[in-house]
């Protein structure tokens, strides 16, 4: 059975969200963090449209908009390890955009957002990427937003079949490993809340991003896409990483809530608001 589509949160989750937060203060930017298919962006979209309802200027940044173009992933896939073809992983993101646009939105200073292209696996020319200023706060969401880097023993012994018959040597999650020790926590550092949305386990993740492929390709007839075998060697792409986020989040994240399988939040004791 696969999962239903993410449905809209409950109010008092983004009444949380938006706790504090008053036209013309300090702005501020809210980390959202989730596996593939937890329902980020329609939270990141609910938790803007609730902010402009109080009077806010409220804009989202996905970790999906800082992917490197085609052309740059092709030329690491030759250079380092051909996994790097596959946009998603540690190192495949332009962490300055990001950076930069977190500092322009503490600064008041107007600021394009950067938006990647995935059918054209390429980001948009910068005149269409949409500029914000004086904004209140900003949404950055992601699958790995927050998560820190493993310790280089937990790299040895591979963690899936890709990771067994693609890279036995371990140099594709040595590098990735690396790029998220090295490039990412000066982002994550930028973030003044950090909200993880914390599914059952990663078995979770190929049911819900087949059904996410299935929504796609039932949306846009004839679009290409990938069947049940596609998504399960997709998904371990992000196996490892996803791993360390379950386990290191819960204990990292300011808010933490639990799903069960079909996404709903787990009431008792499920959602630790802090």
């Amino acid at each position: 059975m696969h999962a239903t589509p993410p449905s809209p949160w409950p109010d008092a989750l983004v009444d949380t969200l938006l706790t504090g937060q008053q036209p013309g203060g300090a702005p501020r930017v809210l980390g959202i963090s989730g596996l593939q298919g937890t329902g980020k962006s329609t939270l990141a979209a609910q938790v803007v449209r609730a902010a402009g309802a109080r009077g806010l200027r409220a804009a989202v940044l996905s970790l999906d908009d800082l992917y490197l173009d085609r052309d740059a992933r092709q030329a690491l896939a030759r250079e380092v390890h051909p996994l790097l073809a596959t946009r998603g992983p540690p190192g495949t993101h332009e962490v300055a955009l990001g950076l930069a646009a977190v500092d322009a939105v503490r600064a008041g200073t107007p600021i394009r957002l950067p938006r990647f292209d995935k059918l054209g696996d390429r980001r948009l020319p910068e005149t269409g990427w949409p500029t914000v200023q004086g904004l209140d706060l900003l949404l950055f969401e992601g699958w790995c937003v927050g998560t820190p880097a493993e310790p280089a023993s937990a790299l040895v012994e591979p963690v899936n079949t890709l990771e067994r018959d693609e890279d036995p040597t371990g140099t594709w999650r040595r590098w990735c490993n690396t790029a998220l020790a090295r490039n990412y926590p000066a982002l994550w550092a930028g973030l003044d809340r950090l909200l993880f949305l914390q599914p059952p386990g990663f078995e979770v993740v190929f049911d819900w991003r087949l059904q996410q492929e299935q929504a796609l390709q039932a949306a846009e007839p004839g679009r290409g896409g990938m069947d049940a075998a596609g998504v399960a060697r997709f998904v371990q792409h992000y196996e490892r990483v996803s791993r360390q986020a379950l386990r290191t989040l819960p204990g990292l994240a300011d808010v933490v809530v639990t799903l069960d399988a079909e996404r709903g939040i787990v009431p008792a004791g499920g959602a630790r608001f802090s």
